[in-house]
Order: structure tokens, then sequence, then C-alpha cells
């Protein structure tokens, strides 16, 4: 299995990274264990969490953690996961917050609820906006000399703060991110490629992308309005069913149709050919979605296939 290693750590991640945000959702713990051992037994060793999934569920989140760390402790195979989970989000308790007083707290929950000693990639989920990003910062090089967490991360967070927090890192001496998660997929591009990636660019970031498939519109799944009750996430699709959308569906289908694959592991393997992209998030809640997201790292994709794929640029 080929693995990328994230830029300025000793982490070697698969680069397929699952997202566990279906853990707890749309799939049962169960159902979880059952996909997360077909992912694994495949080669791949990337999980990603928040302590707040699914907090749209039951209010304040932490099952997807708690999934998780419950399959790792019966598997006994912590030492062989990369894991990653995220700090300040919102829940219906509380707002966004990465004050020092809520990253302390929620850190030791999610280490209990994963039922482990460290996370090995800790992310600023969403940005307050408020807190100092010194503070924030200082608060992470806190538990990272308390063992608890080895790497930090960002998420949902203005390139200006971004900026501004690798900034007070140099002027400080304080931990600095290492990884990038963005909202990036081959229909969603403009914000990522104008104002993230040149920070990728030039602070050397791993970029694991999340929305890899645009909430499902890039498997092919849905073509019409009638197609948006197939799932629980159809309703957030409906604004991608224009001349745009159906255009990228169908060069989808076309570099599909070549390579004898499917358009979401097409869509995953777009995604792996551009700079810095180390593994997208995905999540899959059946044996035959997994089977597709996880032969995206073997497609390699030919100068004539991504030219087919730059319809929407």
């Amino acid at each position: 299995m080929n693995k990328f290693k994230i830029n300025n750590t000793d982490l070697e991640v698969s680069r397929i990274n699952f997202g566990g945000n279906v853990f707890g959702w749309t799939l049962n713990e169960k159902q979880s264990f059952a996909i997360a051992d077909q992912f694994t037994e495949a080669g791949f060793n990337f999980f990603d969490t928040a302590d707040t999934y699914p907090w749209w569920v039951n209010g304040t989140g932490g099952l997807s953690e708690s999934i998780l760390g419950k399959w790792m402790k019966e598997r006994k195979n912590r030492d062989k996961i990369v894991l990653a989970t995220k700090v300040g989000s919102e829940t219906q308790e509380h707002g966004f917050d990465i004050s020092r007083k809520h990253i302390l707290q929620s850190v030791d929950e999610s280490l209990q609820r994963l039922q482990t000693d460290y996370i090995d990639l800790y992310y600023t989920h969403f940005d307050d906006k408020v807190t100092p990003v010194e503070e924030t910062l200082e608060t992470y090089q806190e538990i990272i000399k308390a063992g608890k967490v080895r790497y930090i991360a960002a998420s949902n967070i203005s390139p200006e703060r971004l900026q501004q927090s690798f900034e007070a890192a140099d002027k400080n001496g304080l931990p600095k991110y290492v990884a990038l998660q963005p909202h990036y997929n081959l229909i969603d591009r403009e914000q990522y490629e104008t104002q993230y990636a040149p920070l990728a660019e030039l602070y050397n970031l791993a970029v694991f992308p999340y929305w890899s498939l645009a909430s499902g519109f890039l498997t092919g799944k849905y073509r019409s309005e009638a197609d948006l009750s197939k799932s629980q996430r159809g309703g957030g699709v409906k604004h991608y069913l224009n001349e745009n959308g159906l255009a990228i569906l169908d060069a989808l289908d076309k570099v599909a149709g070549k390579h004898n694959s499917s358009p979401a592991t097409v869509a995953l393997a777009w995604l792996l050919a551009q700079p810095h992209i180390g593994a997208p998030i995905v999540s899959a809640t059946n044996n035959k979605q997994l089977e597709d997201l996880i032969a995206a790292p073997q497609l390699h994709l030919d100068q004539e296939d991504l030219d087919v794929l730059k319809i929407n640029l």
C-alpha cells in the first residue's frame, strides 16, 4: 500500500482518509465496525473524526469517537492507526470555541472516548474568530508536551488567521500546523485553489480535503431532483443539479468508462493528482461504496483524462 508522509512529521498515512462522521449517524456501531474492518483489511490506516460528530443527531456529538475508540480497543490495533480528530466545532450546547479552557477540556474528553493516550493529528475544526491565535497555539503546545497530541492541523480557518498562526508560531516558538483540511473537490474548486493552495505551497502543508465527493454528487447517484430522496444527504446536493454539475458528471462518466471504473473513483483520483493532496476524506456506508473509494489510489489519470475533467474551469 502506497503511503503519504505528512511533511514535518513521522506520520505515514494511506492515500484515502476514512471520514468518521457517519459513525453513529448513518451507520450504527456494528455497521461501523464492519466498514472499519474492511478499510483496514485493504491496507488503509487513516481515520478522521471530530469531538462533535454527529452533534446533529444527538445535540452534543461524541458518538463517532466512542465507536472508533471501542473498535480500536476490540481490534487491539491502535498502534497501526493514524488517528485524526478535531476541536472547536459548535453543538447545541456551545458555539465555536478554540479557547484554552475549551481545548483542555475537549482533548481529555476525546482521549477518553477514543480510549487512547494520544491523538496523532489534532485539528482546529472551526475558528471562533475571537480567541487570539497565540492562545490556541500555546494550548496546543501544552497538550503536545503532555503527550496527548502529536501534531496539529487546521480546517475551517480563514487564510488571514492561518497566516497569523504561522507568524505567531515563528515569533514565539509555538507548534505549527502540518496539514490543512479544506472544502475541495472536482466541482468546488475556486476558494481552495485561489485562497488556500498558495498557503499550502508556502507552508509546505499536507492537504486532506473534506466533501471530496461533494456530498455524494460526484458518485453520479444524483442526476435529477427525483434522485434526491435516495439518501439522507440528497437534499444537500440539489444546488449541483445545473448545467455545470451535469457536465462534470458527463466528464466523469467518460473517464470512468475509459478505465472501467466508477465516477467516485475517478473524482478521487483527480484529487490525488493535484499538488499537495495527501488523502481525500471520504465516507462509505456499504461495501460497494468503500470498494470504489479504495480503488482511487490505484487509478492513475493521464493528461487526456485530466483535460476532460477540466470542464468546470
